[in-house]
């Protein structure tokens, strides 16, 4: 039980020491972002500093909570909506090579449509309202989730299972101490890159249908020209984001892929 609790604790301290590499990029990225700010100026775009100040002053008026939890709402909706459907389509179609061969022209179909065409679509349908943006959301981030699932199924070590055969081990029971694992390698990354369309889609769909949250915000901010407002929003909606991705999808990945540690270079083998 101690150990247990142990090596939890240390791959938490990994896990947490591993944000000075993420934090360095960000620098990178404020540190160009400043840049082109002493290149172009404030009207094209604004100092990181100056968009910080303006986020801070959105969140001190009250104002972003919430439409950053309505817009977070309609797009934790898609993106649950578009695991669910995805994964279980995906684990059914990677068993069924038969299924597999007719889901791909699909898939190629409803990638091959922009989510701006969805966007309409859906606007016509439900008009502004929670049943757009989710719409979109799953149907753009569906496929993304499906080919993780597969990808994951077919690419399982068949030797693994064929051994908990042996030993008297049923299919569901070897599907969930043995299948699920290594589909979840694959699985989450592309949950990873799901989460990250359903909210860029939510965004861009409240945009365009006016639907309120951040999108409707962002569209006040560009009728009136306020750069520094527009770019506050976006970095209010990407802060959001990372929070969900950090603080949710990677702790589960990580724990989910524990067993890999000894496989790195850098890995003790027990």
């Amino acid at each position: 039980m101690l150990n247990a609790v142990t090596d939890r604790l240390s791959r938490l301290g990994r896990f947490l020491w591993s944000a000075w590499a993420g934090l360095a990029g960000l620098c990178l990225l404020a540190a160009l972002w400043q840049a082109g700010h002493e290149t172009y100026g404030s009207f094209i775009l604004p100092a990181p500093l100056e968009t910080m100040q303006a986020a801070l002053d959105l969140i001190r008026d009250g104002e972003a909570q919430e439409l950053l939890a309505l817009t977070s709402l309609r797009a934790a909706l898609g993106f649950a909506l578009a695991a669910v459907i995805g994964t279980l389509a995906g684990v059914i179609a990677g068993y069924s090579p038969a299924i597999l061969r007719m889901a791909r022209p699909v898939l190629t179909v409803v990638i091959g449509v922009p989510p701006i065409a969805w966007i309409v679509l859906a606007m016509i349908w439900f008009g502004a309202s929670m049943m757009t943006v989710a719409l979109t959301i799953v149907i753009s981030a569906t496929p993304v989730v499906f080919m993780g699932a597969v990808e994951g199924v077919i690419t399982r070590d068949r030797g693994l299972d064929a051994m908990a055969e042996a030993f008297g081990a049923g299919p569901i029971r070897r599907f969930l101490h043995i299948a699920s694992r290594q589909i979840a390698t694959h699985l989450l990354p592309a949950l990873v890159l799901a989460l990250g369309s359903a909210f860029k889609v939510a965004v861009m769909a409240e945009l365009l249908s006016n639907a309120g949250g951040v999108g409707g915000a962002l569209a006040r901010s560009r009728s009136m020209l306020d750069i520094s407002g527009a770019m506050a929003w976006v970095l209010l909606a990407v802060a959001v984001l990372v929070i969900a991705e950090y603080g949710l999808l990677r702790p589960i990945q990580a724990e989910l892929e524990r067993g890999r540690e000894a496989a790195r270079p850098w890995g003790v083998k027990r």
